[in-house]
């Protein structure tokens, strides 16, 4: 069997996911981690596989067939996929909604340029919940999306918080909120404010002498993360915030409703939910299973930056069509 070689830019939560799910794939196979730390620092859990200073990249283009870059969305993705793309096909998780389009068009320039195929923002959302709101809206036009996210830790707010003087340590849950679920579910396409659809729950270790009331009221009141929403805060200690509080599980739901009919008179609803004990585990499989798309793509010369919207359900799977076509249809 031809073995992909996946390249690792990237050695965090993310990163380490992307190992175990290469691992579980055998048409795929471990090339290389890039860090900015000192490699002789990680502990990869590959057997054979080898740390490389991100410096030394470039120099490794005939060893990989798909880079797959693991840095944060805010400053990483929009320098590291632009330039890494010059020299590998490239897989990213770019999730800040409002700038994929320009992403994109850097990207795809930068791709065709280099005959290089740069697939971005993969994950579950943006990735698998932006493939199931276009599939609904195809198949149901006169409808509605609603996406509700959570439970699940916000990794972004969990720092926000702890940003705050006078705090250790702190989770932060997105929660949705079970009426606003009921409604959409029924089908009756209701308008939902943002204090509706969620809650927000948090957990905070206080340092010593703090003034707790200060902090919860800087909490509840912190533009863009929790103004906003209605927010619950516990304090609790660092032992039982360790016990209680330390994975990464998250998920969500995208409902779509919508009406067929002469006169409008049959509702559906159509819904795809998650339910992850590890978010970066999760969205690490995603980005490989479409490494395995880019792979494909740059086989066939169809160079440039695509999205999950672009590219064919079959190309993610190891099964060739055939096998598809007998245990899938």
């Amino acid at each position: 069997m031809e073995k992909i070689r996946i390249g690792i830019l990237g050695y965090g939560n993310l990163g380490r996911g992307v190992e175990l799910s290469v691992a579980q794939n055998p048409d795929m196979v471990l090339a290389g981690v890039f860090t900015r730390r000192d490699p002789a620092l990680l502990t990869l859990q590959t057997p054979g596989a080898a740390a490389y200073h991100i410096d030394k990249a470039v120099q490794m283009q005939d060893a990989i067939d798909v880079l797959i870059l693991c840095g944060g969305s805010a400053t990483d993705l929009p320098v590291q996929t632009p330039e890494f793309t010059r020299y590998f096909n490239t897989v990213d998780s770019f999730d800040t909604h409002a700038n994929i389009p320009g992403h994109y068009s850097t990207v795809d320039a930068i791709a065709k340029a280099s005959d290089k195929v740069s697939v971005i923002s993969v994950g579950w959302d943006p990735g698998m919940f932006s493939l199931n709101r276009m599939y609904a809206g195809a198949v149901l036009p006169n409808g509605k999306d609603y996406t509700f996210w959570g439970k699940g830790v916000s990794q972004g707010h969990s720092d926000a918080i702890r940003r705050i003087d006078g705090v250790q340590d702190a989770r932060q849950y997105t929660i949705p909120v079970q009426q606003a679920l009921d409604a959409v579910r029924s089908g009756g396409q209701p308008e939902l404010t943002t204090r509706e659809k969620h809650t927000r729950e948090c957990f905070v270790v206080a340092k010593a002498g703090a003034d707790l009331k200060k902090i919860e009221e800087e909490i509840k009141t912190m533009p863009k993360y929790f103004a906003d929403y209605d927010t619950t805060v516990h304090f609790i200690s660092q032992q039982e915030l360790d016990e209680k509080h330390s994975g990464i599980p998250h998920g969500g739901f995208v409902i779509h409703t919508g009406v067929t009919g002469k006169n409008l008179e049959h509702h559906h609803v159509i819904e795809y939910s998650l339910t992850l004990e590890s978010n970066p585990e999760f969205t690490a499989s995603v980005l490989v299973a479409y490494a395995r798309a880019a792979y494909r793509l740059a086989k066939e010369g169809s160079y440039g930056a695509k999205t999950v919207l672009d590219i064919p359900p079959a190309y993610l799977s190891a099964k060739s069509g055939a096998e598809l076509r007998a245990e899938l249809l």
